[in-house]
């Protein structure tokens, strides 16, 4: 994990959000935005399923996602698709 990051939680509609910063911006884990916004029992199939349906998301994913380092629910640190505010406005416009 590089010095600069540092993990927090935040708290949306009653679910929790893990974000770290990474080069001085908020970057956000994707899978707990997918399940706030979803109310999705699995957010990776979710995910998986809203890539399929749209291609130019899923073309992007790459520039959209970046694997950072993020405290999982079980404690330990994984790395976890994130996306900053600017990704996560293009994922939100993904979701029915």
């Amino acid at each position: 994990m590089e010095d600069n990051q540092e993990n927090h939680i935040a708290i949306f509609k009653g679910k929790e959000i893990r974000r770290v910063i990474h080069n001085n911006e908020w970057w956000f884990s994707v899978a707990d935005i997918v399940e706030a916004l979803t109310d999705s029992s699995d957010p990776r199939q979710y995910i998986k399923k809203m890539r399929q349906r749209d291609k130019e998301l899923d073309s992007y994913w790459g520039t959209i996602c970046t694997p950072l380092q993020i405290t999982a629910p079980d404690g330990k640190i994984r790395e976890t698709n994130c996306a900053n505010t600017e990704g996560i406005f293009r994922l939100i416009q993904s979701i029915p």
